[in-house]
């Protein structure tokens, strides 16, 4: 809860932009008790010159990310309840996307499943709907459309105005006319911006200015991964279809998706905007002051000169799709710059570099005021209130830092904004980028590689075809389900639970956690028992002060000071970075290291000839850490299993982990070891009902809810336990059968209890042991095992039974063997 703001001490604020970002947070922060709050832009106000200056408003709420959908929802909720000289700042006119080819038409359907899944209104309708909801259109050319009544335009200007109006009320200043030359610092933390006017003392700093993000950033010597890029919006001449409009606009705002446009009314004219053409990168460095621009002939810093021949196919489409723009032309046209990230997500949070110094940066007016809000959040309470690790700014790995990769990949985005994007689909360049030491042996097995945080991850290998012949015969799979999978991944699934596999776990992060007060820090910041003797593993929680999970870790206790911690993600890092005393050493040493996974009943029988230690259930046990050898490779093996079978984690430095494969791979093959890859291991894990932090359960959800309690040892301090009050939980993470053999879901499709959206589905694979699929959903906790519930599927209601778990061995026989 928020400290009352009459007892709240008053830190010193500076936001940079005057764009609806740092607008809205202003707006946040003063109404959460920060009334000392500077906001500087550069240009004048209140129409400054950057992005929001010229966005057309399009909001539409659905998306394939929750936090995104919230965020857009929140943005919709405060730009609704916000007027300026009674014009209102968003009108509620619906959206509506447009199917013309079968792909979309399926997609559509998927997108509804999103806004069931997030609590967002809309409906898959016919193309005679779509004719009522937008007169102009040809319904020849539609095969459906996916409408939103909640969705609509915001005038963002004036929503800017608006929460300018409310700050200044509480105390805030907006400042124009000052352009940011400097950030000042001491002993790494912020403590002022300078600028050409003045000096301005601060205790945070916060980066909201768009596109100039990364100019902000190296002021800063903080690294802002974004790229500009310029967009085409044009406006018609006027259509005597519209001569009588009287309002700005009145029907749904409406994406033709299949040619990358979408349209707006503007009273008698129509906007549109391309994403179909060729990217336009620009050079935040480059872009003109607002006077210089102005002088130029251009109408603001943010709007570059039109290019014709880039619009000349799109307005052949839009002609297509509503014959009346047959009859006027284009009247005005620019290209708009904003702004985009290696992944399309924003980039939120605080810099671990520079202390105080935050980003609000990639942040389009849809997600305006649910992100300032978040940031805002964050800043005074310490967390937002709804999970962001989607955009925190820690989320991208050094080797997706580079100019040349945020420039190809922001492009990228650029192009599939509106692409029927699979939720596998990898990124087709710049790769490969981060391999492990066995790549060359992947390839050579036919290794499928799909990407993740810049790695290659083999999901099956084409060697193992042939074992797909002795198995029995796997129900057919959809078009979309039979992307980027295999039914070798069955094989490699079932010789995992017959033989033995090798797996690349290289991906793993890895933390060396070294000093005389590591075990004391580890302990006080995760909720299991750390005070085991050397060659314990613990798997653990990080929570935060709400009691939020943050991230899920396993501990290794190596020697009395030396701890391997496997986490998740580079915030995992940053957080225990920032509480880390003096005499405690946090080393991120994924990259110098690789890891095989060893598993199946035969593990044992594989790596015991190869070392001298005894390997016996006696002599190593389930969770247990050794420093060993593996034929002439020092290894540290942790008899851990994330796939249900006996085996061990076999770690190595990175120039030892070709040997060590080969030492493997030579010693299994009278074994019939194979190599097994991540759709094989996504399967198994799920049957075990192993979690996986960041889509299975975020900070959102307490430890006993999401089915982790086991791993919380309340009689012991820890960081975020006081928030665990033991109320019962309303909520949990629920395993799920599909009834149907031949049926299989993805994730984030809605669950329906007794004809109404309940909850969603996290996690789901086939489960190949089960001969069932297998999704994990957030649902009432109040259902009981054998309750019948329906998972919607591309618009299909599939039944499902909720199950108990674990769903494969749960005397857990198979691992402790």
């Amino acid at each position: 809860m928020s400290t009352p703001p009459a007892t709240r001490p008053q830190p010193r604020v500076v936001v940079i932009g005057a764009g609806i970002v740092g607008c809205s947070l202003a707006d946040e922060l003063t109404a959460r008790g920060w009334t000392d709050v500077t906001v500087l832009e550069q240009g004048p106000l209140p129409a400054p010159g950057g992005s929001t200056s010229h966005a057309p408003g399009l909001v539409f709420q659905a998306n394939p990310s929750r936090t995104l959908a919230e965020f857009a929802r929140y943005t919709v909720e405060k730009f609704t309840a916000l007027e300026v000289d009674g014009v209102p700042c968003f009108d509620r006119v619906g959206g509506l996307e447009l199917a013309t080819t079968p792909e979309r038409l399926a997609d559509l359907h998927r997108r509804a499943g999103w806004a069931a899944s997030w609590g967002i209104r809309g409906e898959v309708v016919g193309a005679d709907r779509c004719k009522e909801l937008w007169p102009l259109l040809d319904e020849s050319v539609v095969l459906g459309g996916f409408h939103t009544p909640d969705d609509g335009l915001a005038r963002a200007l004036l929503a800017a105005r608006a929460r300018t109006e409310r700050a200044t009320a509480r105390g805030a200043r907006f400042l124009d006319r000052h352009t940011v030359t400097g950030i000042e610092r001491r002993d790494g933390r912020v403590t002022a911006v300078v600028t050409d006017r003045g000096t301005f003392p601060a205790d945070h700093v916060v980066s909201a200015a768009g596109f100039w993000g990364p100019v902000i950033g190296r002021a800063a010597g903080v690294d802002v991964p974004l790229q500009p890029l310029a967009h085409q919006y044009v406006r018609t001449g006027p259509l005597p279809e519209l001569r009588d409009a009287t309002a700005e606009a009145s029907r749904p705002i409406l994406r033709f998706q299949d040619r990358d446009l979408y349209f707006r009314e503007h009273t008698d004219r129509i906007g549109i905007g391309s994403y179909a053409h060729r990217p336009l990168p620009v050079d935040p460095f480059a872009v003109l002051p607002y006077d210089e621009a102005r002088a130029r002939g251009l109408e603001m810093p943010s709007s570059c000169p039109f290019t014709p021949e880039d619009w000349a196919p799109s307005w052949e489409d839009c002609r297509r799709l509503l014959p009346a723009l047959r009859a006027t032309g284009i009247e005005t046209g620019f290209n708009g710059v904003f702004s985009f990230t290696p992944d399309g997500m924003p980039l939120l949070g605080e810099s671990r570099e520079l202390r105080g110094f935050w980003l609000a940066e990639a942040v389009w007016v849809t997600h305006s005021a649910g992100a300032a809000r978040a940031v805002a959040e964050w800043m005074v309470d310490g967390r937002p209130s709804i999970d962001v690790h989607e955009c925190d700014l820690t989320r991208f790995e050094q080797a997706q830092r580079s100019p040349a990769y945020v420039r190809e990949r922001g492009a990228q985005q650029f192009v599939e904004v509106y692409d029927v994007i699979h939720p596998l689909q990898p990124m087709e360049r710049p790769r490969p980028l981060r391999v492990s030491p066995f790549h060359a042996r992947q390839e050579r097995l036919g290794a499928y590689f799909l990407e993740g945080g810049g790695w290659e991850r083999p999901h099956w290998y084409e060697a193992n075809a042939r074992l797909v012949d002795g198995l029995d015969p796997l129900p057919e799979r959809d078009a979309w389900s039979a992307r980027h999978w295999s039914p070798i991944a069955a094989a490699e699934a079932r010789t995992t639970r017959e033989r033995v596999a090798l797996y690349d776990m290289t991906p793993l992060r890895r933390l060396r956690v070294t000093g005389p007060g590591a075990l004391g820090f580890l302990d006080r910041m995760t909720t299991n028992n750390l005070r085991r003797k050397p060659g314990a593993v613990t798997y653990t929680l990080l929570l935060d002060e709400s009691g939020g999970v943050r991230s899920d870790l396993t501990v290794a206790r190596l020697a009395p000071d030396h701890f391997q911690v496997g986490a998740n993600s580079p915030a995992d890092l940053e957080h225990l970075l920032r509480h880390a005393p003096a005499d405690v050493h946090i080393e991120d040493i994924t990259s110098g290291t690789c890891c095989v996974g060893v598993w199946g009943p035969l593990a044992r029988e594989l790596v015991q000839p190869l070392t001298g230690d005894d390997f016996s259930h006696e002599a190593f046990g389930y969770f247990r850490a050794k420093l060993t050898h593996i034929g002439h490779v020092p290894v540290t093996a942790l008899r851990l299993s994330y796939v249900g079978e006996l085996g061990w984690e076999l770690y190595t430095t990175a120039d030892l982990g070709l040997r060590l494969w080969d030492t493997l791979w030579e010693a299994g093959r009278e074994l019939g070891v194979i190599a097994a890859g991540r759709s094989a291991f996504n399967s198994l894990r799920l049957e075990k009902g192993y979690r996986a932090w960041g889509v299975d359960m975020t900070d959102e959800h307490d430890p006993f809810e999401a089915g982790v309690g086991f791993a919380v040892r309340m009689d012991k301090e820890f960081l975020g336990r006081s928030a665990l009050t033991g109320t019962p939980p309303t909520r949990r993470l629920t395993p799920l059968l599909l009834d149907d053999p031949a049926s299989v879901v993805l994730g984030k499709e809605p669950v329906y209890v007794d004809g109404a959206p309940a909850g969603y589905v996290t996690s789901a694979s086939y489960g190949y042991s089960l001969g069932r699929c297998v999704a994990y959903a957030w649902l009432p906790a109040d259902l009981p095992a054998g309750t019948g519930v329906h998972v919607e599927y591309f618009g299909e209601k599939v039944p499902a039974t909720v199950a108990e778990e674990p769903l494969f061995d749960p005397g857990m026989t198979r691992i402790r063997r």
